[in-house]
């Protein structure tokens, strides 16, 4: 049996204390402290967890191998830099940095210090997804809908890069072809980033992905609807359900009207799903990657991608206002 990583967690807010609530769950961690500016904060978090608070995270160079970045997104390109070059692995949340020069850095020094970088998309996690990724062969259309309500949280950046990234970063796996055309329209009401977004997005291999995206919305909604050849797949991120409609029997032949009705009907099929929490099974993973030496499921590569599309994104909703 290896022994457990030493892990730690820089900002303890609502998704930080999180992950460190899991790592002191999973056997495979040791949860050495949790390192927060706001002082109390993290003595609270370190209280309810039986670790250590700390409140400059450079004082965890000599006591950690792995590292959750979990601080506001203009924060990740400093830390992530300064705990690489110390060569520990990172996790670090979506998004990976705020421009794709601060996401080449780190690859370059990631590669230098011959570290893990892993970004945090956790849809890719999501038990639903993970149930249903091996048939979504060459999509001809997507659909995306995330909505929430003011989440009072995140408003150092806009809805496409605190939310639509996550299903950015699906997308672009899912098609696996170089976009073609990216058309976007969106609009702030309560902070001075846009607050919703709707996007399409053509790639060249003639797919098509609409994505609406919204943090002002009375409903909580986090679905995915992706329409194969014969077949079409609706996935319910938040509830990890996924249902699957397919096509069956056969077109008819001949010209007059009665033999060409169709035979054709489509069936549904409730796809059976191991819920499991979609946090726990990325840190899993993560460590797997630290103890092991492996590329993670979302790299730092892949989270530079989706930045990448992000931020074209964003440009363009903004060069329209």
């Amino acid at each position: 049996m290896s022994a457990k990583i030493n892990v730690a967690v820089i900002g303890v807010g609502r998704l930080g204390s999180s992950h460190a609530r899991v790592y002191k769950e999973l056997p495979q961690a040791h949860l050495v402290g949790v390192c927060d500016s706001e002082h109390s904060r993290a003595l609270s978090v370190a209280e309810s967890l039986q670790t250590r608070p700390f409140f400059d995270y450079k004082e965890l160079f000599s006591k950690t191998q792995a590292v959750s970045i979990a601080t506001p997104t203009l924060t990740h390109y400093s830390i992530a830099k300064d705990f690489l070059s110390a060569g520990i692995d990172v996790l670090v949340e979506k998004p990976f940095t705020t421009t794709l020069k601060e996401a080449d850095t780190l690859l370059a020094y990631a590669q230098k210090n011959k570290t893990i970088v892993q970004v945090g998309h956790i849809e890719r996690f999501n038990s639903a997804f993970s149930a249903i990724k091996h048939i979504c062969n060459e999509p001809k259309f997507i659909e995306v809908h995330r909505l929430s309500g003011f989440p009072g949280r995140s408003l150092d950046i806009g809805v496409v890069l605190d939310l639509m990234i996550h299903d950015i970063d699906i997308v672009l796996g899912l098609v696996n072809s170089p976009i073609k055309r990216i058309e976007a329209v969106g609009i702030n009401v309560l902070t001075q980033y846009e607050d919703i977004a709707n996007v399409r997005i053509t790639f060249q291999n003639g797919c098509v992905a609409n994505l609406t995206a919204s943090r002002i919305s009375d409903e909580s909604m986090r679905k995915i609807r992706i329409f194969l050849r014969n077949t079409y797949i609706s996935l319910d991120y938040k509830n990890e359900e996924a249902d699957i409609y397919r096509k069956v029997g056969d077109q008819p032949e001949g010209n007059d009207w009665a033999s060409s009705i169709p035979s054709q009907k489509i069936t549904k099929e409730s796809v059976w799903i191991k819920k499991e929490e979609p946090l726990k099974k990325e840190l899993s993973s993560f460590l797997d990657c630290v103890n092991h030496r492996n590329k993670p499921l979302v790299s730092g590569l892949e989270g530079r991608q989706a930045l990448k599309v992000a931020l074209q994104i964003k440009n363009l909703i903004w060069k329209k206002r």
